[in-house]
């Protein structure tokens, strides 16, 4: 008797059981599928976790302006077609290629930032199952080939909108930011370098980053890997200070080093990203502790 189904195995992925099932029953039923979502939500690392279960191979592409056609389907080694012709043998498969052949999931990341162009050749591939590769001939489909690609819904810049026949060939599965719970789970595991982190510290540290989400200055806040960052960049500084991992100026340099760089801030907004991120830092930690210093020098008074 055969075991249970695999969209009933718990993700790998902290609290994305739902997307998980999800994902397994719709790439089971042979359909080709789009993972929507912020940056850091685990869309990734779930597919991966599927992979793996499913046993099938992954292979990832970049979406960016410079996926050409060419870079996605392959070419054949100018200098071999010179000696030996346009053989088979020396056509070098690209990722989509290699998908097919091997029956694989072709990952594409940032979907919305890939050229027209290519779009029109993965189209074709998941409406015909195949892919006609001029002077090599058709490569059709092994059994197991879906394509997943991924795209952030907030991030404009260098991006087009997805055209209705990607969306007519695709499921889409929507990947919002986990919860509050959930998230510090995951610091816990990632962060698990730093030995003896204080587990209601840690608690506030997400609480800070899930904030930027929210900040009437930010347009787009941090993902998880902030608070991973930030708390590992903390207890380097309090390392090198000889300071508490808690200490305020510790914790403050470490978001400013963290986040500063991953809030994209509102066009109408006349503050720095680290005055924004200084101001959520206080909302969640206190105003800065009176007669203290940042640790860089000793504080008057001290050895």
């Amino acid at each position: 008797m055969s075991g249970p189904p695999a969209a009933t195995e718990p993700s790998a992925v902290l609290g994305r059981e739902r997307e998980h099932e999800l994902l397994v029953a719709a790439l089971d039923a042979g359909a080709h599928v789009v993972l929507e979502g912020p940056p850091g939500t685990g869309k990734s690392t779930l597919l991966r976790a599927v992979a793996t279960r499913r046993d099938v191979p992954f292979v990832l592409v970049e979406g960016n302006a410079e996926l050409t056609p060419a870079r996605l389907v392959g070419h054949f080694d100018p200098a071999q077609v010179m000696a030996e012709g346009y053989s088979p043998d020396i056509f070098i498969d690209g990722p989509l290629v290699e998908a097919l052949r091997v029956g694989g999931l072709l990952y594409v990341e940032e979907i919305n930032r890939v050229p027209e162009e290519t779009l029109n050749v993965l189209i074709t591939v998941m409406s015909e199952g195949e892919l006609n590769v001029p002077r090599l001939g058709v490569v059709k489909a092994g059994p197991g080939f879906r394509l997943v690609a991924a795209m952030n819904p907030f991030d404009a810049v260098g991006t087009a909108r997805i055209s209705a026949a990607v969306y007519d060939r695709t499921c889409r599965i929507a990947m919002d930011y986990q919860s509050a719970a959930t998230e510090a789970g995951i610091v816990a595991l990632r962060a698990n370098v730093v030995a003896g982190v204080d587990g209601a510290w840690r608690g506030e540290v997400v609480e800070l980053v899930r904030r930027t989400r929210s900040h009437a200055d930010v347009r787009i806040g941090s993902s998880v890997r902030g608070a991973i960052d930030l708390i590992g960049i903390a207890d380097r500084l309090a390392a090198a200070r000889a300071r508490s991992l808690t200490d305020w100026h510790v914790g403050l340099d470490a978001a400013l080093v963290s986040l500063s760089g991953r809030v994209r801030l509102a066009e109408a907004c006349t503050r720095s990203a680290e005055q924004v991120v200084r101001e959520i830092y206080e909302s969640v930690f206190g105003a800065e502790p009176s007669g203290e210093t940042d640790g860089t020098e000793p504080a008057p008074g001290e050895a």
